[in-house]
């Protein structure tokens, strides 16, 4: 609980090699300075205490110091935060020992997540701290969702179950079309696509998570930029016993040279769209994969959930791809979903108010899902569940 009457909140989200950061003012959601620290550990930034030291260093000369009485508390995007974190927690030293706990089910984020931490603890010991986890807005998915059908002894022992990531994104894009259609969430089911680099969904009844595509790692579910989602998980002992494969070669052959790069060397997809234009046959295939995933999520979470209301797009791809929101969608009519394809032609001018949310509707008349591109504001969302709890 924090008596100040600040209303600024630092947003930090520390990676292996980079810090990014936002200063936002919860008085009116405003961003007041933004940046990233980048190439950790080469050059003058030598490390996170560098890094950290030098995000202080650009706000001072802004006159955002990290000194400000306005500075209400500092929250930090934390990957993985097991079945333990499921709503935004302030951090004491128990939280930073839980969270290094964990570092077996995030290996590549959580270490640098904690780094990100420390450093910030120790540059304002007396600031509230709030980690934000991604998984945390999917803790809510039932047992028959989470589990995997192996061992149960074994899978309780080793933490395997579907945990599911970008949790802050799914949570604040939900919410955001619930307001987009003038609902209470609780009133809405949404299906959210969220289609950066990496990729997951979400089927969302009434602004609480019921299934997600990303498991116990980020690595299942849709195709993505360079992940293989979805896969038979015997293509691995195949690979090992006739590819003569390491477990560890095969972790970076399904992270980091699979999906969309992987299928045609390529995982921007402003290049594959190029590609494809001038009649690639490689960045086709790729493109129909990738889409064939996706239409699979929103058919099986229409199912799970029954009934859905809209279908939003955001993230890098799903926020700037027309043709990938239309070719996902396509043929879906008998689903009761349908593109306008004018609204969702790269050409089309919308008119955003100053200051308004440049979240709007490309669904045809006759469509009974209203069909949504929501641009995803994480740091916000962070920002908003750390204030609330700092606030009280």
């Amino acid at each position: 609980m924090n008596d100040t009457r600040g209303t600024r909140v630092l947003v930090l989200n520390s990676g292996s090699s980079s810090v990014k950061y936002q200063l936002l003012d919860m008085a009116d959601g405003s961003r007041l300075s933004s940046g990233i620290v980048e190439r950790i550990g080469e050059g003058p930034v030598t490390d996170h205490s560098a890094a950290l030291k030098q995000v202080a260093d650009e706000l001072a000369a802004q006159g955002l110091g990290l000194d400000s009485p306005e500075l209400a508390a500092v929250g930090h995007r934390v990957v993985h935060g097991g079945t333990r974190f499921t709503e935004p927690t302030l951090i004491y030293d128990e939280v930073v020992e839980a969270i290094e706990k964990l570092i077996p089910l995030a290996p590549l984020h959580n270490p640098a997540n904690v780094t990100g931490i420390k450093v910030a603890r120790e540059l304002r010991p007396d600031l509230p701290q709030v980690a934000v986890f991604d998984t945390a807005f999917h803790s809510t998915i039932p047992e028959e969702a989470a589990r995997y059908a192996i061992d149960t002894a074994t899978a309780d022992e080793h933490g395997v179950r579907r945990y599911g990531f970008h949790g802050t994104s799914h949570a604040y894009v939900s919410r955001a079309t619930a307001e987009l259609l003038g609902k209470d969430p609780s009133e809405v089911n949404v299906i959210v696509l969220h289609l950066g680099n990496g990729a997951s969904a979400s089927a969302v009844r009434g602004g609480v998570c019921v299934d997600t595509s990303m498991g116990l790692t980020p690595l299942e579910g849709l195709v993505m930029g360079t992940r293989s989602g979805d896969i038979d998980p015997a293509v691995i002992f195949h690979l090992a016993r006739v590819g003569g494969m390491s477990t560890d070669d095969i972790d970076a052959l399904l992270n980091k040279r699979s999906g969309l790069l992987g299928l045609c060397g390529d995982n921007d997809m402003r290049e594959i769209a190029r590609r494809m234009g001038e009649g690639d046959e490689s960045a086709q295939l790729a493109f129909d994969i990738y889409v064939h995933r996706l239409r699979k999520y929103v058919g099986a979470y229409t199912a799970v959930l029954g009934r859905v209301d809209a279908i939003a797009f955001t993230a890098g791809v799903g926020e700037n791809s027309p043709a990938v929101r239309g070719a996902a969608l396509s043929g879906l009519g008998a689903l009761g979903i349908e593109v306008d394809a004018v609204r969702n032609s790269p050409g089309y001018r919308w008119e955003v108010p100053p200051g308004g949310s440049s979240a709007r509707l490309i669904s045809g008349p006759s469509s009974r899902v209203a069909v949504a591109v929501v641009p995803t504001d994480e740091e916000l969302e962070i920002a908003t569940q750390a204030y609330a709890l700092v606030q009280g």
